[in-house]
């Protein structure tokens, strides 16, 4: 198989480039963070875009901005309210980090975004290919975004057969994307190569289709469908949560914000909690609640279970309705806690998971 070292001089990486470019004017994705030079809502875009579905990304992004339309009504807004408006979209850190970062520029920097990667690297949430991206399509910064995109594109055309995950090969994949860039040109050059990474060199690539299968070693090697190298996943492991719906005499249940520094950190959810080894549900969810809350409940009907997959784990949740027996909730195991009806659960961004938890209630209510 090929690698780096055969790759031909800096001239056909220009070629390679320029066509490219000359593709992306034709073939580009008409996409509404496209159609601004606002640098803020270019860094929204690219916030929600780490590890999320373009089409995923279309609706939140265009709601965001209406709610957040500038970098001060973002750093001036409660996190709950950010959280809400993020609701759904996942990777709640994300959001989290936007809001901190945006308050930074707005009380260090009188809200001027900075304008190169180093710069922008300062802020939180904002890694090495966002900071890129940011700097070269809203600065015209020369930049190279290196993201999973432009990993399988580069891989092939030069057909790198290391592991795109490694730094040493991150490294030298940057080097010839900047072999490949024309000067001034950073912004179109990373977005050609992510269009042209999610339209013709998917997983599945359409050589056929592809302005630079002149030049692509794998495609003149026969070995596209080969590269890049995937690393060995483990397999994730699974885990059983309990929640608990804990009504009060007067109608209301209670629920809990998770701690901001933690997973889903500000998110809020019904208080439960991870079953041990060998452990019933409901000791589970009776132990969870002591340790969490420190009251008494008393454990009723199973009303749902739920089945999620995160990143690293799959989950079943099971969530139980109970009674509120005794002891005033301590914030122990949280960040905050609210007695409410189902009836006001809307103005509160609870995961995923927890949002079929509320269907389920909602439904349970309709049947009633």
């Amino acid at each position: 198989m090929a690698s780096f070292h055969d790759v031909d001089g800096t001239e056909d990486s220009a070629v390679i480039g320029e066509r490219l470019l000359d593709w992306y004017e034709r073939h580009r994705r008409d996409l509404p963070w496209r159609h601004t030079h606002d640098p803020y809502a270019i860094w929204v875009a690219e916030i929600m875009l780490q590890q999320t579905r373009v089409d995923t990304v279309l609706d939140y992004f265009e709601r965001f901005l209406e709610r957040f339309p500038t970098l001060t009504d973002l750093a001036m807004a409660p996190l709950d309210d950010v959280l809400k408006a993020w609701e759904g979209l996942g990777y709640y850190a994300r959001a989290r980090n936007l809001h901190k970062a945006a308050q930074q520029v707005f009380e260090q920097k009188h809200s001027e975004i900075p304008d190169t990667p180093k710069a922008l690297r300062e802020l939180p949430g904002i890694g090495r290919y966002t900071a890129a991206a940011v700097a070269s399509i809203a600065f015209g910064h020369d930049a190279v975004a290196l993201d999973g995109n432009l990993r399988r594109v580069l891989c092939r055309i030069f057909a790198i057969d290391d592991d795109p995950g490694r730094p040493n090969t991150q490294r030298t994949l940057e080097k010839l994307a900047e072999g490949m860039m024309p000067p001034g040109r950073a912004g179109d050059f990373n977005q050609a190569l992510m269009d042209l990474g999610a339209m013709v060199c998917t997983r599945k690539p359409r050589c056929l289709l592809c302005p630079t299968s002149n030049w692509c070693q794998a495609n003149r090697e026969g070995i596209q469908n080969e590269l890049p190298i995937r690393a060995t996943r483990t397999k994730r492991p699974h885990r059983d949560v309990t929640a608990g719906i804990i009504w009060d005499s007067k109608g209301k249940f209670l629920i809990t914000q998770r701690p901001l520094d933690g997973m889903l950190g500000g998110l809020w959810e019904f208080p439960g909690g991870k079953r041990r080894p060998g452990e019933a549900l409901p000791a589970c969810l009776r132990r969870e609640i002591h340790e969490e809350l420190a009251i008494e409940i008393q454990i009723n009907d199973l009303l749902c279970r739920v089945e999620h997959a995160f990143t690293h784990f799959y989950m079943t949740l099971y969530a139980f309705e109970c009674q509120w027996l005794s002891g005033d909730p301590q914030l122990l195991g949280c960040a905050d806690l609210q007695w409410v009806t189902l009836d006001h659960l809307d103005t509160y961004a609870f995961p995923v998971a927890d949002q079929k938890i509320i269907s389920h209630l909602r439904q349970q209510r309709a049947n009633t």
